[in-house]
């Protein structure tokens, strides 16, 4: 009799995409036969980079873990994952105030659909104190986040910053 695999999803709209992200993808890659990783489209949040620019940075940080793939999804997180067939969703919790938060929302995901269990992983204790609006914050006002993403999404935010600047207020 042929197992199913078991597939998960972790969704976010990863503007930017953090070391801490890359760490609970790390984690849920090794406990899953396959990780997804949703970009949310985002339709209520004002995002720095484009749909297409987070899948490219999440992309360039995962390419090398071979059971993730990285694909953009809007609407409800459970329809997304029915139409993946996965059997839990993976969500990064750093603080008693993320858990408060997505507890509530791991409860209305099962009121949703039963089936999905919902997964929380910490990740490393240094990287826990590390927000995508915080790195935002910190690279626009040109302090130093190489400790908070990767060399290629520094690099993405100097140059998005720079290009806001060169358009003005």
């Amino acid at each position: 009799m042929a197992t199913r695999s078991r597939i998960a999803v972790y969704s976010g709209t990863f503007d930017p995409f953090t070391l801490g992200h890359e760490d609970v993808v790390r984690r849920a890659a090794g406990l899953f036969d396959e990780l997804i990783i949703g970009v949310a489209v985002a339709h209520h949040k004002k995002t720095l980079f484009s749909l297409d620019a987070r899948i490219s940075q999440v992309q360039a940080e995962t390419q090398a873990m071979a059971n993730v793939r990285v694909l953009p999804f809007d609407g409800l997180i459970m329809d997304f994952c029915a139409a993946q067939d996965a059997v839990a969703v993976v969500r990064g919790i750093r603080n008693v105030t993320d858990f408060d938060y997505e507890a509530q929302m791991a409860a209305m995901n099962r009121k949703l659909r039963p089936q999905v269990e919902t997964v929380f992983l910490l990740p490393d204790a240094p990287l826990q104190c590390i927000s995508s609006t915080l790195v935002r914050e910190i690279s626009k006002l040109g302090g130093d986040i190489g400790q908070m993403v990767g060399p290629r999404v520094a690099a993405a935010l100097a140059g998005a910053h720079a290009a806001g600047a060169l358009k003005g207020p």
